[in-house]
């Protein structure tokens, strides 16, 4: 039984649907929308925002805000009775999932999220995923 399911959210409507799934699939179980925030990298993106913050943990939080809103919105509108945790991490986003992902019973994670650019650059998350998580992962289209 499906008891504790992870779900990376990263903003995009693809992260959305993997909450969607997750909250059809498994209605009574506990969901953690996980955000991470990502690291300073040579493309920099939203990780500047947080090198010139002066309060780093506060500017995480507003970077996670409107993800973390959205994913609340979800599961209001959802049928069921999951309970709904979010957690931010920084750093690369494969290896925050991953090294949560022995804490669930399964991860449900996007197909495609951020950018055109991004997925260039780093490589398809959730293809990383499966290939790395200890446990399950479902992948939704």
């Amino acid at each position: 039984m499906i008891s504790r399911v992870l779900v990376p959210m990263d903003g995009s409507e693809m992260s959305e649907h993997a909450l969607e799934y997750a909250l059809e699939a498994y209605p009574t179980a506990e969901i953690t929308v996980l955000r991470v925030v990502g690291e300073p990298s040579p493309l920099w993106g939203e990780a500047s925002g947080l090198a010139l913050a002066e309060d780093f943990e506060e500017a995480a939080q507003d970077l996670a805000a409107s993800t973390f809103e959205r994913a609340r919105e979800l599961v209001a509108d959802a049928e069921g009775d999951a309970d709904l945790e979010t957690i931010i991490e920084l750093g690369h986003p494969v290896r925050a999932i991953v090294n949560r992902a022995d804490d669930y019973d399964t991860v449900v994670v996007g197909s495609h999220g951020g950018t055109v650019a991004d997925n260039l650059y780093v490589g398809n998350v959730a293809k990383k995923v499966v290939h790395q998580s200890p446990t399950p992962v479902v992948v939704v289209r």
